[in-house]
């Protein structure tokens, strides 16, 4: 079906064949190919090709490599046929593959898998079915100055020949307010739908040989008026933005730590704008898509449309369209996405923007590559010869300690903007409350109290409860049973809003039974609470409040989401509710009181991170109180209120946090003064599981000694009806022969035959 190639052997006489090492969307590496001779003037690295896999399946690839090296066997496949005319891989971002795939210990066709949107890797039992899966972009009808009108002066000869036909001359005036003309040699193309024009009017103009009718690929992006006001900066702010440019000077990455609602996103703006009037790219990158609606409007206002935006809620096509843009952009585009938007076609990228740099969703961690956008970002930085800037008024440690060590730039913002002061930050004894007959329900009464007297004031409220749903678990009042998910070894969350028992690892749902399924009389009784129950119960205390809740349930559609943000943002919503969505960078001017419902459950968290987390997760929700005309109040209710973590929060201490916390990890050897390597062995026989555990364990642990640690039973052991077994290493030196050696090690483990079916999951830098 397909055309084989033999391959010579070496001979001086024997014409040379061409090979093209291709990456394929499946987790192998890259496979060689034979390159056609019909086709090898229309074929470069970078470009997409269609190849036979197997018997009868065609994939669409990336050449990687061209080249002459025969490869060890006989026989060899032939590439069926190139796509398209040009390559739709940049070298930068080939270069950033493979860095990817050997740093998280990926293989290259994942990292492709993961970079290209699901419309450029078309597949089929065909060519024909293949090619039909393919992209192609969009196009419509557009004007643009007619080839004969090579002069300004020329230009005016022929508006004075339109004095009398108004419809014309008006049209033709418009065309050029919108065409902003550089040069008359290659006037820019305008869509016809922009113009209230009259066909007989745009027949005449065609005719005269004044504009002339053509296609241009969608979107359109207007071009941006220079006439834009930016933002008034006050002097801590104009401070900051001085040394942000000074640090470029020295840098290629700076850290900004601007406290809450120090106006990070102000100076952000001032920088985008430099960088777009100099005719480059910016790339944002936002750690959750919530955030990208809200931010999206407010860079329109300065920026119109040449903003882009890049997140998986989009279509295939939207993505697609987004990627084919910025592969053909002239510079002058802002792209507003989340951690897969630094895999975008980079051209023209000078500056790179990450903000809440710290925050955990930056990392990937559902497929391979488990890479870290923040890091990708750097790395990327330096392929453009481009600048990064870091944002976040809790740096995580890693990023805090390369600007402590001159690594990166560093610049201190800590005055708040229009000189608002940080809030009012109130620790509640939980136990105490209770001993006191000061706790009704899941609320102290001095947050009941302040509520109240907050809504009393006219001003809005936010409470945080990280655990969405009702309840964590339900329970059998007779014979204590309680409803687990039997794919994964953790309970059922309860949702009432639906009547179901929900598991957040798997999505294993069922409806809540009447009664108990073991022993048929005992009634379910709910432990613990989620957002749910926080919104039913403050409609108890609160009837006359407008409750509303913003967890992952309450976001799942994008129209509810917004409309959540609208009404809250427009004061029509007095308390919201809410999970980790709602401590990464709102800006909500009416909010006055931000409660913190159970500070235990982020303590407690066997991590060595969770301390850090704990901290920044306080501070950033706090930071949503009092950020325009008051200071704001935050209510943190626990059961330790003694804890380091709380006071240091409750002060907004970062550097004895930091200090504290790079002391602990330097003297355990944790990141930032080493690396650490997860490794996640998978499989559905726990005694098999188990024995290849123990078979690694023992080949690995004369090479590596006390710096793997392992094998460990993980906090959750069975996610999906597979039973799991972790490996920590600590890597402090020679990273690449490390993971080298790993690589080694998986591959002679899956050289037995009884441990062929385990799946082993490295996952570098984990979060």
């Amino acid at each position: 079906m397909y055309k084989f190639y033999s391959v010579p052997k070496n001979s001086s006489d024997t014409p040379k064949i061409l090979y093209a090492d291709v990456i394929l969307p499946l987790a192998v590496p890259c496979m060689t190919f034979a390159v056609p001779d019909n086709i090898r003037e229309q074929i470069a690295v970078g470009q997409r090709v269609i190849v036979p896999i197997g018997n009868r399946k065609l994939y669409t690839g990336i050449i990687d490599r061209l080249h002459t090296e025969a490869p060890s066997y006989s026989r060899i496949k032939a590439i069926v046929r190139p796509i398209g005319t040009n390559p739709i891989v940049t070298h930068e971002q080939l270069d950033l593959w493979h860095w990817l795939s050997s740093y998280y210990m990926a293989p290259l066709g994942m990292v492709m898998r993961t970079a290209l949107p699901a419309e450029f890797k078309s597949s089929g039992l065909s060519e024909e079915e293949t090619s039909r899966n393919d992209f192609t972009p969009r196009s419509e009808p557009a004007l643009k100055l007619h080839p004969e009108i090579d002069s300004e002066d020329r230009l005016h000869e022929v508006l004075d020949t339109l004095h009398r036909a108004k419809a014309q001359h008006r049209t033709l005036i418009e065309y050029l307010h919108r065409a902003n003309i550089h040069s008359y040699t290659d006037p820019p193309a305008i869509p016809r739908r922009l113009f209230d024009i009259s066909a007989t009017a745009l027949k005449s103009l065609t005719d005269k040989h004044i504009l002339l009718q053509t296609e241009i690929t969608c979107p359109y992006v207007e071009p941006r008026r220079p006439d834009i006001v930016l933002p008034e900066l006050s002097p801590a702010q104009l401070r900051a933005l001085n040394s942000i440019r000074n640090g470029f000077a020295n840098k290629n990455v700076v850290l900004l730590h601007g406290v809450t609602g120090s106006g990070k996103t102000e100076i952000y703006i001032h920088l985008i704008a430099e960088t777009l009037d100099a005719g480059h790219n910016v790339l944002y990158l936002l750690p959750e898509i919530a955030l990208t609606d809200q931010l999206v409007n407010r860079m329109k206002r300065y920026f119109g449309e040449t903003v882009r935006v890049y997140h998986s809620r989009q279509t295939p096509r939207q993505r697609a369209e987004v990627y084919d843009e910025l592969l053909h952009t002239s510079g002058g585009k802002l792209l507003i996405g989340v951690r897969s938007a630094v895999l975008l076609p980079p051209n023209h990228l000078s500056l790179i923007i990450v903000d809440e740099e710290h925050d955990s969703s930056f990392k990937q961690t559902d497929s391979s590559p488990k890479y870290h956008g923040r890091d990708t970002a750097i790395y990327l930085a330096s392929l453009c010869k481009a600048h990064t800037l870091l944002g976040s008024a809790t740096p995580c440690a890693e990023t805090y300690y390369n600007a402590a060590i001159g690594k990166y730039g560093h610049v201190v913002l800590n005055e708040r903007y229009s000189g608002v002061t940080l809030p009012q930050v109130i620790v509640s004894n939980t136990l105490t409350a209770a001993k006191r007959g000061e706790k009704f329900s899941h609320f102290n009464k001095i947050l009941l109290d302040r509520i109240a007297e907050t809504l009393h004031r006219g001003r809005q409220v936010m409470l945080f409860q990280n655990r969405r749903g009702f309840s964590p678990f339900v329970t059998c009042g007779t014979c204590g049973w309680t409803a687990m998910c039997p794919d994964c070894n953790v309970s059922l969350t309860y949702h009432k809003n639906d009547s179901t028992l929900r598991c957040h690892y798997c999505g294993f749902h069922i409806p809540i039974p009447e009664h108990c399924p073991s022993c048929s009389t005992g009634s379910l009784i709910p432990q613990g609470f989620g957002t749910e129950k926080i919104e039913e119960e403050l409609h108890h205390y609160f009837p006359d409040a407008r409750i509303e809740r913003l967890d992952a349930d309450s976001a799942r559609s994008t129209r509810n989401y917004q409309r959540i943000i609208n009404s809250f943002s427009s004061g029509t919503t007095d308390i919201l509710i809410g999970t980790q969505i709602i401590t990464k960078g709102f800006d909500f001017g009416g909010v006055a009181l931000v409660g913190i419902l159970n500070a235990d459950n982020l303590l407690l968290y066997p991590d060595f991170r969770s301390s850090e987390r704990a901290f920044q997760l306080i501070v950033q929700v706090g930071g949503r109180a009092g950020r325009r005309d008051e200071q704001g109040t935050v209510i943190i209710q626990t059961t330790q209120p003694d804890h380091p973590v709380i006071r240091q929060a409750m002060n907004g201490d970062y550097e004895v946090m930091i200090h504290t916390l790079l002391a602990e990890r330097q003297t355990f050897l944790y990141p930032p003064f080493c690396r650490v390597i997860s490794i996640i062995f998978r499989h559905r026989d726990r005694t098999l599981l188990q024995r290849a555990a123990d078979t690694f364990a023992a080949q690995a642990r004369p090479r590596f000694g006390l710096m793997l640690m392992g094998p460990e039973t993980p906090p959750v052991d069975r996610i999906r009806n597979q039973f799991r077994l972790q490996f920590l290493l600590k890597v402090d030196r020679h990273q690449a022969a490390v993971k080298q050696e790993l690589t080694t090690l998986f591959n002679e483990l899956h050289k037995h035959p009884s441990f062929r079916s385990i799946e082993i999951i490295p996952d570098v830098d984990p979060q």
